[in-house]
């Protein structure tokens, strides 16, 4: 379902002007229905502004009308034709002004663990350009040198299913163009269940210990008693005598 541009302001608006439930106000703007309470509590959204969508032709009276009468309804975004394809779009991602200056450890925690990936996808998942990408790739970024690897999934920039997607098909088109796919390259395009099947045939240091007993060396005690020299024999004294007892 297509939302309103400016959700929250929308929200404050409706929230403020009409007497449509938080249930209704919360589906039209992706909001969900506790966040659309506390902006009427006045505990969200503090500061910001009202935006009137019908001012912006986002909504018409009639429908707000419509719904107010039923609380069952669900308003409708006014039709725009100028919007028609505006969600297939391609392009890069967008970041918000606030993680804009974590893009760069992004990028560089992607090159490092995933350097199977193009620029063209490293670009899509965070939202940043090629140029950027070759920079951090080559080491020529004015601030290299401050620049610390952070998972673009823990910053917020990707979800792991997107990355998890990229890298798959990134292997998947190195593999089909006859390159050799390194150990943690096969690693990634395994499920869960071959990779913990993996796991179990990878032998440990103590196998075959678990059932060591002492019983398994006794065939090799007797052996082992004849092999030690008889200790009389090592010094090989000769027998007193009684002159020697007299002197």
């Amino acid at each position: 379902m297509a939302l309103p541009i400016m959700q929250k302001a929308t929200a404050v608006w409706l929230v403020d002007n009409t007497t449509l439930t938080f249930k209704q106000v919360a589906d039209f703007t992706g909001l969900h229905d506790l966040e659309v309470q506390g902006i009427a509590d006045g505990e969200v959204a503090g500061g910001i502004k009202g935006f009137d969508p019908l001012v912006n032709n986002q909504l018409t009276q009639d429908e707000i009308t419509r719904c107010e009468q039923n609380p069952r309804a669900k308003l409708q975004l006014k039709y725009n034709a100028a919007a028609d394809g505006e969600e297939k779009r391609k392009g890069p991602r967008y970041t918000p002004l606030s993680k804009r200056q974590d893009r760069p450890s992004a990028i560089a925690w992607l090159v490092k663990f995933h350097p199977e990936l193009s620029d063209g996808q490293v670009s899509k998942l965070v939202g940043t350009t090629k140029p950027t990408i070759q920079s951090i790739r080559e080491r020529t970024h004015w601030n290299i040198a401050n620049i610390v690897t952070v998972d673009p999934v823990a910053l917020g920039m990707c979800k792991q299913i997107e990355l998890d997607a990229a890298v798959a098909k990134a292997v998947a088109k190195k593999a089909k163009d006859g390159m050799a796919l390194t150990d943690d390259e096969k690693l990634r395009l395994m499920s869960t269940d071959q990779s913990l099947s993996a796991e179990s045939r990878v032998p440990s240091a103590m196998e075959g210990l678990e059932t060591f007993t002492f019983s398994d060396t006794a065939s090799d005690t007797p052996e082992r008693e004849e092999a030690l020299p008889d200790a009389d024999s090592l010094f090989n004294l000769p027998a007193s005598t009684d002159d020697d007892e007299d002197e």
